[in-house]
């Protein structure tokens, strides 16, 4: 896209605006192509899809305090300028996550706690990751601050509602076996790593939904599914969770400000806050019940990258791995 001695010059550049305002017309072709096969998608996405994924999404907020509210105390979990092979913190799990996840025994973990890898993951797996969800979500993406695509069930966010991506065939024709072999590889690499770290057999975990890729960025939030900064536990918001884990595509203060995944530790009188940077191919993962109550502090400016990999210890609540779709 640069423009590169004088008798020339006129001829180069009128060459240029026509090559220019042709790549325009495609370009401008090509939007509006996406624009009617999201809305052609909108048309025919079942009742069953929008539910989930409404339901998904919004609940986050149903248990939630506002973190602007609590004057606590500050500790860094984990810096995006650290490398860290191990970083792990072991505590009682909450009474009612043990309760629940006592009708598994063989997923019970020793302690509940949270750990970060900076290890698990290779930085070129991340790339593809990356670059597969930025494409799909440049050609949709919510009129908010939270986009997600699930590429479980299909779910696109599409300004303020969401489309089955695999009824939208420019989104398709992004997909490759070889992005979806590296997206289950490290969805086992995380699994195998969870299970090692709560001394509990991988084969007791099971992938769950949901189970998404999310770009958040600072646009005013136009539906509550855009509120993704309120406190809440995994385990009130997604009944099947048991064990959540993050892995991240991109770099706070690199690649975005803000951002920052917070875990609320103490009780409403003396709370604690400990901050996760989150880091290109960090991976961290918890206990998904009320003894890792958390929140994702607003992101400032740039775009924020994740997966959210999600396991149960319910194989009722089990979901296949990741294959292509075919709708058409």
């Amino acid at each position: 896209m640069l423009r590169r001695n004088v008798n020339n010059k006129e001829r180069l550049n009128g060459n240029a605006d026509i090559k220019t305002s042709n790549n325009i017309t495609k370009a401008q072709s090509n939007l509006r192509n996406i624009n009617a096969e999201l809305q052609n998608a909108t048309k025919y996405s079942t009742h069953r899809l929008w539910t989930r994924a409404v339901i998904a999404t919004s609940l986050m907020v149903v248990v939630y305090f506002y973190s602007q509210q609590r004057h606590s105390k500050e500790t860094k979990f984990a810096l995006a300028k650290e490398k860290l092979p191990l970083r792990i913190e072991k505590f009682e799990c909450s009474n009612g996550y043990k309760a629940e996840i006592s009708r598994y025994p063989n997923c019970v973990p020793k302690k509940c706690g949270r750990f970060v890898s900076d290890q698990l993951v290779e930085n070129d797996e991340v790339e593809v990751l990356l670059d597969l969800a930025s494409k799909i979500l440049s050609m949709a993406g919510s009129s908010g601050g939270a986009s997600v695509l699930n590429l479980h069930t299909g779910a696109l966010s599409y300004k303020e509602q969401f489309v089955n991506a695999y009824r939208v065939p420019k989104v398709v024709a992004e997909l490759k076996q070889y992005q979806l072999g590296i997206y289950n590889s490290v969805k086992n690499k995380i699994k195998e790593a969870i299970a090692e770290q709560f001394e509990i057999p991988a084969s007791s975990l099971y992938l769950t939904d949901p189970t998404f890729f999310s770009r958040l960025t600072n646009a005013t939030a136009k539906t509550m599914n855009d509120e993704y900064w309120h406190e809440h536990v995994d385990k009130d918001t997604y009944e099947s969770f048991h064990y959540t884990s993050l892995l991240y595509l991109n770099t706070y203060q690199k690649d975005y400000r803000g951002g920052r995944f917070i875990f609320i530790d103490g009780n409403d009188d003396n709370p604690t806050k400990s901050a996760i940077e989150p880091k290109k191919a960090r991976v961290s993962a918890f206990t998904s019940g009320a003894e890792n109550l958390h929140h994702v502090e607003q992101v400032i400016e740039g775009e924020r990258y994740a997966i959210t990999i999600s396991f149960t210890c319910d194989p009722d609540q089990a979901i296949p791995d990741l294959q292509i779709k075919n709708y058409n």
